[in-house]
């Protein structure tokens, strides 16, 4: 599921400030079904208790043995209550803040408002945060001094980070397509590329480190 942090009651909420996960999905999912049922035993309730969570990998981690073999990543977890957003307005909010977390400044250049059909088939899940958890693990490879002390062993086996980097290829137009590629999208792939590999090269340098 596709989903992005935000706030519908403070839109200018930054991620230093308590939000909610907007998630999208399909109507008829199993998750949807499961969220709309919001009174058990006649009780109202804060919703259905979920957890979601969340990897990448930065980088394979080549060491001496294969015992201390690892990955450079970063991870959540968050725990919450999910229920189905009812309001019209907060739901067109988070289908904007989705669309715009996919590529910024999408939402303006398509069609809008989606049509009737698109809005019934569709249903945003909203996540209350209750707790979560994060974890960064990043550095170069290490080892033990009585592994790095034989020269056999150090001189035959080669040690390090093999970054790994998500990026965009050249876009590819539909078969249908008569616009021009617009410069926001080209200024968004070359930026998030940048970014992506700064980060992992970054994650492969210095100590080994776990936040």
């Amino acid at each position: 599921m596709i989903g992005q942090m935000g706030s519908f009651e403070r839109p200018s909420a930054d991620l230093s400030d308590p939000l909610d996960l907007y998630l999208h999905g399909y109507v008829s999912s199993r998750i949807m079904n499961l969220s709309q049922t919001t009174v058990v035993d006649g009780q109202e309730h804060q919703g259905m208790p979920v957890c979601v969570a969340a990897s990448h990998i930065d980088g394979l981690v080549l060491t001496l043995t294969s015992y201390s073999h690892n990955y450079n990543y970063r991870s959540a977890v968050l725990f919450g209550y999910a229920s189905i957003v009812k309001d019209e307005e907060e739901k067109l909010y988070a289908m904007e803040l989705i669309t715009n977390s996919v590529v910024p400044d999408r939402w303006r250049h398509t069609r809008l408002p989606p049509l009737p059909a698109e809005m019934q088939s569709t249903n945003i899940l909203k996540v209350r945060i209750a707790s979560a958890s994060a974890k960064i693990s990043a550095g170069g490879a290490t080892d033990d001094k009585s592994d790095m002390s034989n020269e056999e062993l150090v001189n035959s086996t080669w040690t390090g980070v093999l970054p790994i980097t998500q990026t965009f290829g050249d876009p590819v137009a539909s078969p249908y397509n008569k616009a021009k590629l617009p410069e926001y999208i080209a200024e968004f792939t070359k930026d998030s590329n940048d970014e992506k590999k700064k980060l992992s090269l970054d994650a492969a340098q210095g100590e080994r480190r776990a936040l």
